[in-house]
């Protein structure tokens, strides 16, 4: 049995069965069986059946979003935030996915020849999806999934599995059928015997760690792996900004949902010339922050999701005081709250310190001084990762240049930790393979046949 703790009370929620291999393998049959028959289904048919579960999901908006405080720990008013930005996302898909399938002429050829490209889903797909923002995650990819004629055999994380339920279920009330779209519930035995089944593509949202095992489980296949992992995500601050608005804003993107974002910002370059005024900014916007029970709307800071990753920021904190950090707030566990890290910022940080290497994935940040944009440069690219970086300044021509120069998948200017759903959503290096959202992101399901048609003489 899947046991699901309450991170914040630490109470048991919920006792469900786990998915065997025999079962898992039963729904990955189902699904085969299925998916001809739905990828025949006219497009509108689809179409509609999305419309009506995303009209589904904000009817039941109240409900999904405390069952994802229960789970996970998030605050309340940051799950409500999830799910009032998710329509957004489902309304870009329903409406670009029909033009993304649309024939292309290529050209005629000539002597009665035509040329053409068409575009049929992948099969059938395993989406291993994430834990920390499941409406969003789990929509960019089952929602193209389907909508382009594929069966989804979603695996929502083990830490969020009655939110991925629940998501199943209105899925179904909306006419998606069962066989097309089957929950795998369970942890990592789960993942494994969902990786083994006769599957098309493999969509994955997790960490570095796991996604490498994903990719070394299905080398040699020859199907459709894609992987959106971690980050350890730069931003430069210049010397001309607004340093109380710069430090509002990536206050907010180092810490929102406790840091556990692929995209929150983990690594703050300071401008010598105004460190001191901007440093000071953040660690006051960072005390105002509450942190408390995430059933509050006032609430800011929940618990971790992740007991264990309460281990890592220990493990971080005592790396960066070893070798010269200066803890300016925070600093170690809350301890009246089990399962709570205090909000923490650091100074005098290098870039030898783990806290400036190694994903977080907690409410910690370090920022270090720079005496150029160049050397800013330099630091932000010396990581494995690439997902997002920022630069905060008042000259767009100063950022573009800054920003032209780091290998990473986003840039932002004077903002940071966003996602536009017209935008590519890609990682660099350890942070993935592929692409999310966008016209690439429903692409992305589907493959490209070529037509030779010549009439007869």
């Amino acid at each position: 049995m899947l046991k699901i703790l309450n991170p914040a009370t630490k109470q048991l929620i919920a006792e469900l069965p786990e998915d065997s291999a025999d079962s898992v393998k039963a729904k990955v049959l189902a699904a085969r069986a299925a998916q001809s028959a739905w990828s025949r289904t006219p497009f509108e048919a689809r179409k509609g059946a999305i419309a009506k579960w995303k009209a589904l999901v904000a009817e039941h908006k109240d409900r999904l979003a405390r069952t994802l405080t229960a789970e996970m720990g998030k605050p309340l008013q940051q799950a409500l935030n999830e799910l009032n930005a998710l329509p957004g996302r489902v309304d870009f898909f329903l409406s670009h996915a029909a033009s993304v399938l649309e024939d292309e002429i290529v050209s005629s050829a000539g002597a009665g020849t035509e040329e053409r490209v068409t575009w049929e889903p992948l099969g059938v797909i395993a989406n291993i999806s994430a834990w920390n923002y499941p409406y969003f995650v789990g929509s960019n990819v089952f929602v193209p999934a389907l909508l382009t004629g594929n069966a989804v055999v979603y695996k929502p994380s083990e830490l969020t599995t009655q939110t991925g339920l629940a998501l199943a279920e209105l899925m179904y009330e909306a006419g998606v059928p069962r066989a097309v779209f089957p929950v795998v519930v369970g942890g990592a035995a789960a993942g494994a015997a969902l990786l083994a089944q006769a599957i098309d593509g493999v969509f994955f949202t997790g960490s570095y760690a796991t996604g490498k095992r994903i990719a070394e489980a299905t080398a040699g296949r020859m199907i459709k792996v894609q992987l959106e992992l971690g980050g350890k995500d730069p931003a430069y601050v210049c010397d001309d900004v607004d340093v109380e608005t710069a430090a509002a804003s990536l206050a907010d993107g180092a810490m929102y949902n406790a840091g556990q974002s692929c995209c929150s910002v983990e690594r703050i370059y300071v401008h010598e010339k105004i460190a001191r005024p901007f440093i000071e900014a953040f660690v006051n916007t960072v005390r105002g922050f509450v942190v408390g029970d995430p059933l509050d709307l006032a609430t800011y800071i929940g618990p971790l999701a992740r007991e264990q990753q309460l281990g890592v920021l220990d493990e971080q904190l005592a790396d960066a005081r070893a070798k010269g950090a200066k803890v300016l707030v925070g600093g170690q566990r809350d301890e009246a709250r089990k399962g709570w890290f205090q909000p923490t910022v650091l100074s005098d940080v290098t870039s030898e310190m783990a806290v400036m290497r190694d994903e977080s994935f907690g409410p910690i940040i370090g920022i270090q001084i720079v005496p150029s944009d160049d050397e800013a440069v330099r630091l932000m690219n010396d990581t494995e990762y690439g997902l997002t970086a920022g630069v905060y300044t008042k000259s767009r021509e100063r950022a573009e240049r800054v920003l032209r120069q780091v290998n990473a998948g986003s840039a932002y200017w004077n903002c940071c930790d966003r996602v536009a759903p017209a935008l590519p959503w890609t990682g660099r290096k350890h942070s993935g393979i592929g692409s999310t959202l966008s016209s690439h992101g429903i692409r992305a399901f589907v493959q490209p046949k070529a037509w030779h048609l010549r009439s007869p003489a």
